[in-house]
């Protein structure tokens, strides 16, 4: 049985009751999860389950494969202002898919657990910014140490990535900072 601190990346149903739930881990990166029963009424996972939240977990190792059993998850963090506004749920989404995307499964990456961790305590208590996107762009690339002089860090990550995911123009426009008209 493994315990660790986790981040809910995404969430899958698998069944009627069950997910599968993928998560962010320091000591074993991202992971994939059973969560038997998940969506039972009276489920001890009843709300703990969400995007964004920050959990200790308990889960047995996959025999073969690399779904993991979740066996138990207590919340520790829900970081509520997240979903105070949608910029800053689509910043947080936008982070967990480059994340999701620039890692392998079941390889420790404590710094970007970290990262992300950084973000989503940001996000909760702040509102989304450009400058918060491309601090994490470019926080990103140096922990996946694909920095390059001159080079910025969304080209980068594209040259990684082969493209970026869509939702980037449009979370850049939306969080554009507003230009005043002075009137003389």
């Amino acid at each position: 049985m493994n315990q660790t601190h986790a981040i809910l990346l995404r969430r899958i149903r698998l069944t009627e009751t069950s997910l599968i739930v993928t998560w962010l881990t320091p000591e074993h990166g991202r992971i994939k999860t059973v969560a038997k029963g998940a969506l039972r009424p009276k489920s001890p996972l009843a709300g703990v389950l969400d995007l964004f939240h920050l959990c200790e977990i308990q889960f047995q190792p996959a025999r073969s494969g690399d779904l993991h059993g979740l066996r138990d998850a207590i919340l520790i963090n829900a970081f509520p202002g997240v979903r105070t506004e949608y910029p800053r749920i689509s910043l947080g989404a936008y982070a967990v898919e480059l994340i999701e995307r620039a890692t392998e499964t079941n390889s420790p990456m404590p710094e970007i657990f970290n990262l992300l961790e950084r973000v989503l305590r940001f996000l909760d208590a702040n509102a989304a910014s450009q400058r918060a996107l491309l601090h994490f762009e470019s926080e990103l690339v140096r922990l996946l140490g694909i920095t390059q002089p001159g080079v910025s860090a969304d080209v980068s990550l594209e040259g990684l990535l082969h493209r970026l995911p869509p939702a980037r123009g449009e979370l850049l426009c939306r969080l554009a900072p507003a230009i005043s008209h002075a009137r003389a």
